[in-house]
């Protein structure tokens, strides 16, 4: 989906304290310049405040949060005709005016390009990566669901392949929106979810989920649920950022009940999006010190995915479905993400280990400390997750 230009209505802090912790979860869109509504951004787990113009860089820095720059200097190109010595000029200006500022996170190029596009958005990010080293060349990528004519190429496979050859990005970043109205699921969620975690091990980068939280066009409103799962299963796959679309409700069409309304209010969602931040936030500190070694499920096996092997640490999980992420901490020891795909029930964990562990502790959502994993800590909730350390 394209940026939606909105006119923005003003109006308990979790977050994490060293940048080494620092977990991206992202508001798909314009962020504004106004202190307050950052503020509020903030306090709904929000670490990343948008696309924010040079300008708002001190208000958001402030807030604490970080930005994607959003200004004509990277992003106003005819992407088929670049010339390379204008765009140094432009890019360098930019970066010698915002460079240095905290808040910058990175710089926005484009959503959701053709392939036709990916040599001019290659020479743009490949300035910003020599003149402003460490941050992003922000490029969204298109769904697997998008169509041959809107890829610009003959598959998703080869639309990726030539996106990472061309632009080399340091981050990789699609939307995927599965939540259909009368409770229908997108299957092509969990292929798409394999095919960004493949290309992100191959060439030793993360990658970004854009999911869900606006109900509009055939898309239903989002409940909790919804929203664990969205979190839950990117993280599973080895996700390292989350970005909502759309924080604010557009004005247009059908757009409705995103976290914060038409008129600048906070809805339901709201609440249900900062709940599942700060729990994604307790959880920052150890998922961004593993490494993921293998995803697997039980139950139906989506297509391009596969049930467990003679690897995997759980073999089983009695008569529900669940997906489960296998993980190695920087320290050696071994974790596993076990994530409910039921949109409507709860389920039991009846847990078979592969090799039986000494001890099983759940890195609390809450507290982000190591706790006991029995009794009723083995229930999730509809579309919960749950990290285990797996103790030899």
């Amino acid at each position: 989906m394209r940026l939606v230009l909105l006119g923005l209505l003003s109006f308990v802090t979790v977050g994490l304290s060293a940048e080494t912790n620092f977990f991206p979860i992202m508001a798909w869109n314009g962020a504004p310049g106004d202190p307050s509504v950052l503020k509020k951004m903030h306090d709904c787990g929000l670490t990343v405040a948008g696309f924010a113009a040079p300008r708002d860089l001190d208000a958001v820095q402030a807030a604490g949060l970080k930005a994607i720059v959003s200004d004509a200097r990277v992003s106003d190109y005819d992407w088929a005709n670049v010339d390379e010595a204008a765009a140094r000029k432009r890019v360098a200006s930019l970066v010698t005016e915002v460079g240095k500022h905290p808040a910058v996170f990175g710089y926005y190029l484009r959503d959701e390009p053709s392939a036709s596009h990916f040599p001019g958005l290659g020479k743009v990010a490949s300035l910003i990566h020599e003149l402003d080293p460490g941050k992003w060349a922000y490029i969204n990528l298109f769904p697997n669901y998008a169509n041959a004519e809107q890829l610009g190429a003959a598959s998703y496979t080869e639309h990726l392949d030539k996106f990472i050859t061309t632009c080399h990005p340091t981050i990789l970043s699609y939307d995927h929106y599965a939540l259909m109205e009368e409770g229908g699921f997108r299957q092509a969620y969990w292929l798409n979810l394999e095919q960004m975690r493949a290309a992100a091990q191959k060439n030793k980068i993360p990658f970004w989920n854009i999911v869900l939280s606006v109900g509009c066009l055939s898309y239903r409103e989002v409940n909790a649920a919804d929203f664990r799962f969205q979190a839950y299963t990117t993280l599973a796959y080895g996700g390292r950022g989350i970005s909502y679309f759309t924080y604010f409700t557009p004005v247009v069409g059908n757009f409705r009940m995103a976290p914060i309304d038409q008129f600048g209010n906070e809805t339901a969602t709201w609440q249900y999006l900062r709940n599942v931040n700060f729990q994604i936030l307790q959880l920052a500190p150890t998922l961004l010190r593993l490494n993921s070694d293998d995803v697997y499920h039980f139950g139906q096996i989506p297509e391009g995915c596969h049930g467990p092997t003679e690897k995997s640490l759980i073999k089983g999980v009695g008569t529900a479905e669940f997906v489960c992420g296998d993980f190695t901490h920087e320290d050696g020891s071994r974790y596993v993400m076990i994530v409910n795909k039921d949109f409507k029930k709860s389920r039991h964990c009846g847990l078979e280990y592969r090799t039986p562990p000494k001890s099983v502790l759940m890195v609390s959502p809450y507290s982000g400390q190591l706790t006991s994993f029995e009794g009723e800590q083995a229930w999730l909730a509809s579309g919960q997750g749950v990290l285990l350390k797996l103790e030899k």
